[in-house]
């Protein structure tokens, strides 16, 4: 049976760059009539809420989003309709499909059959390039779409695809092996209790870095060995090095939105270990110390996201019960709240707004 569309839509939309969020209840919904191939309508049933959103409603990124703007990435709902002329789509008219930041690529450059899709130069990205989740539908494209397997919430699977893929590629890439060290910075908050919990799930042992009795009871309870509360740490790198046998940690993944995370990691890493750049702070800078870069042997690796593998990886460990995102729910409406509890650090885990 046909699903019934409406025309307008209640909708989170910011009319241009550094303006207050507006939430509007007739905002238009493409009509499967006007589908591309390719393309097709989600009908959402949560969101999740990523720092990501935030940057994108301030416009304070080097490149500006578009606006006016639908922002959000982290989107969980159901298939309603697909463009006429799609060939050969992955998915089907009711299935379950979750969006991601990368919205869309070409599949045919260079960087698409390295798997580095996200890197693609005509990328379209999910609530910065194009419209993304907070509304309650998105148009998306058939061959970008993760499927959701059985086996987890929509409402939990809806930050693995941002924050739990983010991490799970990291921590992939980091060059680490079972019984090595890694160092996360910010692990209690929305990415970092994830790469706890996928950095716990590859047999790695975690230093939790981050402040406040929450986050410190959040960490243990996830895996991970070592807490650091940077508020009372007199020397985080003394402490790391005293943590990890005296020589420091094999990897660092720092997801923080500031330099010192990274800078600090430079000295702390041990000889021939890898610094996992995930973060994406507008305009900090990353003044490693050369000599030592080159003296330990250490890698510097930039993580952007995850390609539509480490998606499809990610969610299924989720699945498997292995990784449990933590978070609270809220309605559509509560998305200005949430951005000022993101700003000043308050938000354990992870928000999903209800659609």
């Amino acid at each position: 049976m046909p699903v019934s569309i409406p025309k307008v839509q209640t909708a989170a939309v910011v009319p241009k760059a550094g303006a207050a969020l507006e939430i509007r209840t007739d905002h238009p919904v493409k009509q499967p009539d006007e589908l591309a191939p390719g393309e097709c309508l989600v009908k959402l049933d949560v969101s999740g809420v990523c720092h990501t959103d935030l940057h994108a409603a301030k416009g304070d990124w080097p490149v500006p989003p578009r606006v006016p703007l639908i922002g959000g990435h982290e989107g969980v709902g159901h298939i309603v309709a697909i463009g006429r002329n799609t060939i050969d789509s992955p998915v089907k008219i009711g299935d379950r499909v979750g969006i991601k930041w990368l919205a869309d690529s070409c599949l045919m450059c260079e960087q698409c059959r390295k798997g580095l899709e996200q890197c693609c130069s005509k990328a379209k990205l999910s609530g910065y390039t194009v419209d993304g989740t907070f509304a309650q539908y998105v148009v998306s494209y058939t061959a970008h779409v993760t499927p959701i397997p059985d086996g987890i919430d929509s409402a939990e699977a809806a930050s693995i695809l941002c924050a739990g893929v983010t991490t799970y590629r990291a921590i992939k890439y980091s060059n680490t092996n079972a019984g090595d060290w890694i160092v996360l910075p910010g692990a209690g908050g929305g990415l970092g209790h994830l790469a706890v919990q996928y950095a716990v799930n590859r047999g790695l042992r975690v230093v939790a870095i981050d402040t406040g009795a929450d986050k410190k009871q959040l960490v243990e309870q996830l895996g991970a060995e070592v807490w650091i509360d940077f508020k009372e740490s007199k020397d985080i790198v003394a402490d790391i090095k005293a943590a990890t046998d005296g020589l420091g940690a094999h990897a660092a993944v720092v997801t923080t939105a500031s330099s010192t995370g990274y800078e600090q990691a430079i000295d702390y890493l041990r000889a021939g270990g890898t610094l996992v750049a995930v973060g994406l702070p507008g305009t900090a800078t990353l003044n490693a110390s050369i000599f030592f870069t080159v003296f330990k042997g250490l890698q510097i690796v930039g993580s952007y996201v995850g390609n539509r593998q480490d998606a499809v990886e990610a969610m299924d460990i989720a699945a498997q019960g292995k990784v449990k995102c933590h978070f609270a729910t809220k309605p559509l409406s509560a998305l200005k709240d949430v951005y000022e509890g993101l700003e000043a650090g308050k938000i354990a885990g992870r928000i999903v707004l209800q659609m």
